[in-house]
């Protein structure tokens, strides 16, 4: 047994500890959630819909409680309110297309044969969190899973420790049986051990790319099937055409938006040679006017990062770019301690052979290069071992969808980026991962194909 301490980033203080269950009573917990699917399972779908979006209604009830608790796990401003607003939204589109979307297929229906297929739940599903956006990735998948069929196992990470407790204890107020939506405390090698005995039927990580690889380590040799989302080092193209005020309001809020700690959060920028001085002088403006300080503080409009040692690989990707030559624009602010608070910064003169333009960094830093057109700004864009989301800043649609096609992302925006839309899938390439959550493709991956072939009995 292992005690789970969350570290508030506000002052280092232990804000949380939960002590970890031991592999026997691990085993039991989800053998007791297995053993409860078939009865969800066969519940209508309309009443497992109604149960989880009177799951996330509770959980906005608490909303008031929660916005400040996530400020001390993991450093969100207050006056950012939460996650309710995407949280509700993902459930209640994933609520409103689940009738058609896990509806029979039918094949033929004649006088001698039914054919059709059904999408049957895997079974168990097991979630494992992330800290950044801690509601609102794990709803993601366990609204869909549960209405689907599934029960949900979910273990949240350290860092936000209490989520799944505020989650799984909405749900059960709401009416969805406590084996039916289960939150644990686990430990690595627990983690692992249930995974490779087969313990579920799938697993969706959000995590580091380590931590994707430690998930299919463990799963090697039993098939169970894996939704994983990685890491990230999205970039922003913004060509001779862009809107530059929309680009810089956009593209700055997505890189230092959560301390620069989004899934999809711009690491790099491309932008054309004829706007670059007066893309970078306009960044550099905005991005000289954030607040640093408590997150409790109405005033902050960037708190801390998340825990010391993220601030430290950013501190360190920064300093080794500006030995490479690299030019900072933005002087420390006074909240800057050398350790959580870390000051946003815009860097130029940098190249692909700096980590930061290269490795993820998760943190409030931008790296941003001019390029001579959308011929190098593709290369660049492409030269990472990372696929999430690509933004490309331009007036001529129909460009950005030929351009969209010759890049390796999963998501194309064009004039926005950093959003989730439910309607459409999520999902990433290369190290950022595999499956994809959300709209019909999120309940697909949630659910197996069954087929029916009846052949009748003719007199």
């Amino acid at each position: 047994m292992t005690t789970l301490q969350c570290l508030s980033p506000i002052d280092g203080s232990v804000f949380a500890t939960r002590e970890t269950l031991p592999l026997d009573e691990a085993r039991a917990a989800v053998a007791a959630t297995r053993a409860a699917q078939a009865d969800w399972a066969a519940r209508p779908l309309q009443e497992r819909i109604d149960l989880v979006l009177a799951g996330v209604a509770a959980v906005g009830d608490m909303n008031d409680e929660i916005v400040p608790e996530l400020a001390r796990m993991m450093g969100r401003p207050t006056r950012y309110g939460g996650e309710f607003g995407g949280f509700r939204e993902r459930s209640e589109y994933m609520a409103g297309i689940a009738a058609e979307t896990l509806a029979d297929i039918e094949v033929a229906d004649d006088a001698q044969f039914r054919r059709f297929i059904r999408r049957v739940p895997h079974g168990v599903v097991f979630v494992v969190a992330p800290w950044n956006y801690p509601y609102m990735t794990a709803i993601n998948t366990i609204a869909p899973a549960l209405m689907a069929g599934n029960t949900v196992v979910l273990k949240h990470a350290t860092q936000t420790l209490l989520v799944g407790e505020r989650m799984a204890r909405a749900f059960h107020a709401a009416g969805v049986p406590e084996d039916v939506f289960r939150n644990v405390f686990l430990d690595h090698d627990t983690t692992s051990a249930l995974i490779a005995e087969g313990a579920f039927d799938f697993v969706n990580f959000t995590g580091s790319v380590g931590g994707g690889r430690a998930m299919e380590q463990a799963a090697a040799g039993t098939f169970t099937g894996l939704g994983l989302e990685l890491g990230g080092k999205d970039p922003g193209y913004v060509m001779e055409d862009a809107d530059v005020d929309a680009a810089v309001a956009t593209l700055m809020d997505a890189a230092m938006f959560n301390s620069g700690q989004c899934c999809c959060g711009i690491e790099r920028i491309y932008v054309h040679e004829s706007l670059f001085d007066t893309f970078v002088e306009k960044s550099v403006a905005l991005v000289r006017g954030y607040v640093l300080g408590s997150p409790l503080d109405p005033e902050t409009t960037i708190g801390p990062m998340a825990n010391v040692r993220f601030a430290d690989t950013v501190r360190a990707q920064i300093a080794e770019a500006v030995d490479a030559g690299a030019v900072t624009h933005i002087d420390p602010m006074p909240a800057d301690d050398g350790a959580a608070y870390l000051t946003p910064q815009i860097l130029t003169n940098v190249s692909h052979d700096m980590r930061v333009m290269r490795e993820e960094s998760f943190g409030p830093v931008v790296g941003i290069m001019p390029v001579s057109g959308d011929d190098e700004a593709l290369a660049l864009m492409n030269d990472s071992p990372y696929g999430l989301t690509a933004s490309l800043w331009t007036q001529d649609a129909d460009r950005a969808a030929a351009l969209g096609d010759r890049l390796d992302f999963g998501t194309i925006f064009l004039n926005r980026a950093d959003y989730l839309d439910p309607a459409l899938c999520w999902t990433g390439c290369k190290e950022t991962g595999r499956g994809g959550a959300l709209s019909v493709i999120g309940f697909h991956n949630l659910t197996r194909p069954k087929s029916f072939h009846l052949k009748k009995v003719t007199k």
